[in-house]
């Protein structure tokens, strides 16, 4: 029961990070379109980043 509730947690930290660094790669964009290709690289990476603490929240906790 205590690991279903850390991997929800996880999993919903995940989702709110992932909604905020789009939100913000949109609004980086909007301000400079020039800069669109390294926002969107490093947006991606941030996101991939965020999504990875719900796998470690699954394999680590068991």
């Amino acid at each position: 029961m205590n690991g279903s509730l850390h991997v929800g947690l996880a999993a919903l930290g995940a989702a709110i990070g992932v909604g905020l660094i789009g939100m913000k790669a949109s609004e980086a964009v909007g301000r400079n379109p020039d800069a669109s290709t390294k926002i969107l690289v490093q947006s991606i990476l941030a996101i991939a980043f965020a999504e990875a603490i719900v796998f470690y929240a699954l394999f680590l906790v068991r």
